[in-house]
């Protein structure tokens, strides 16, 4: 007995040591990203300058992009069209209009420039920022200062972002959403395509009192509407056809869905009485630490849909979730809901649940600015 206590101690310290391991390699990407940034900052706004003040010529970028690749082979991305990105990033996100959203929705931490050096600054999950000057900088008074929150992702991320929203409220978000779900270009190009913007911020006249009452942060975490172009779904197919490409497929689905969604099983059995009934799919949230059950209709949301749902959820609460775990969540996703059912079969239910649309193609939408706030302010304070 007293040696799997020492056991168990040596591999907790081991774990500490991995910890230790894991925030310094973070540290480390973040300060590479952010040299990143500001070499695309700099390097943009002095271009900008030489092309607004006609010194240069378009001509001029093309000559200046051979002249690094031959004076400097071993200095790479920055040929033509990589200075003109730089460019790009500089002239739209050093405009004032775009100081003014950031600051609108967020707070003067984000917006407020560099003041001439490095910044290493602590995880945006502590909201501060600790200012270290650093000595050799060059500083070129005649290009604007950096803005903080463009620190929150990749240039890559932010290039994609700037050639693909319009709007610096659609441009903020992705910059955010980007940054807490850890996204990559690839999926970052899929959540602009299938429109998340609009998918997160819309109406939650499809969420129960229950869901926002037991989790106020979720109309910005779980979308109501899903794209499923992926699956190439005919438009008349069956549930067990859409659950079948939905497990052939998961990995695209939980990026749609949000990336803190685990699967865990399919059909899963729940027990009560004599009788067995089955979840079309389980999932936890590892965010909400709860279990979310996803039942799926081939046809229009009907009211005595939520019933079997909830069902299903005092089940789950009473026979398989654990006592550290939350209320467990239901969604059902169906290919088309009335708005006024939804919000008549909602307003009375106490239940954690929630109604979602899958669509098979992606559809355009109009893009929703009136609940960014909300977005924000989780961001600001999430855990």
């Amino acid at each position: 007995m007293e040696y799997n206590k020492i056991a168990v101690s040596v591999e907790q310290q081991f774990g500490e040591v991995i910890d230790i391991i894991l925030q310094h390699k973070s540290r480390a990407s973040k300060a590479v990203n952010e040299e990143l940034l500001l070499t695309a900052w700099h390097v943009g706004g002095y271009v900008s300058a030489k092309l607004k003040s006609e010194e240069w010529g378009n001509k001029v970028v093309t000559q200046l992009s051979e002249y690094i690749r031959s004076k400097r082979p071993d200095i790479k991305g920055f040929g033509r069209s990589s200075i003109y990105n730089m460019v790009l990033f500089y002239e739209e996100y050093s405009t004032a209009a775009f100081a003014a959203t950031v600051e609108k929705y967020l707070n003067s931490e984000f917006v407020q420039p560099r003041i001439g050096q490095i910044e290493a600054s602590r995880s945006i999950q502590e909201a501060s920022v600790i200012v270290q000057p650093k000595t050799a900088q060059i500083v070129q008074p005649e290009i604007g200062q950096m803005p903080k929150i463009l620190e929150l992702t990749t240039l890559t991320n932010h290039i994609e972002i700037l050639c693909r929203c319009k709007s610096n409220e659609e441009r903020m978000f992705y910059i955010l959403y980007a940054n807490k779900e850890h996204l990559v270009k690839r999926e970052l190009q899929r959540c602009i395509s299938n429109q998340t913007y609009t998918a997160l911020l819309g109406n939650k006249d499809n969420m129960s009192k229950g869901l926002l009452e037991t989790y106020p942060n979720v109309p910005v975490m779980f979308k109501d509407t899903l794209f499923v172009d992926f699956l190439d779904l005919p438009k008349k197919h069956s549930e067990a056809r859409l659950r079948n490409g939905l497990l052939e497929h998961m990995k695209q689905f939980i990026l749609e869905l949000g990336k803190d969604f685990i699967f865990m099983d399919q059909e899963y059995r729940l027990n009560i009485g004599t009788s067995a009934f089955k979840a079309d799919l389980l999932f936890f949230h590892r965010g909400l630490q709860a279990l979310v059950a996803v039942e799926l209709k081939k046809t229009k949301f009907h009211p005595r849909d939520l019933g079997q749902l909830e069902f299903y959820l005092e089940a789950l609460d009473r026979d398989v979730k654990r006592s550290n775990e939350n209320p467990s969540i239901g969604i059902i996703l169906c290919p088309e809901a009335d708005r006024v059912v939804v919000e008549y079969a909602m307003s009375r239910s106490m239940s954690p649940t929630m109604i979602a649309e899958y669509k098979r193609i992606l559809i355009p939408q109009e893009r929703m600015q009136e609940k960014l706030n909300e977005f924000c302010d989780l961001f600001l304070n999430k855990d």
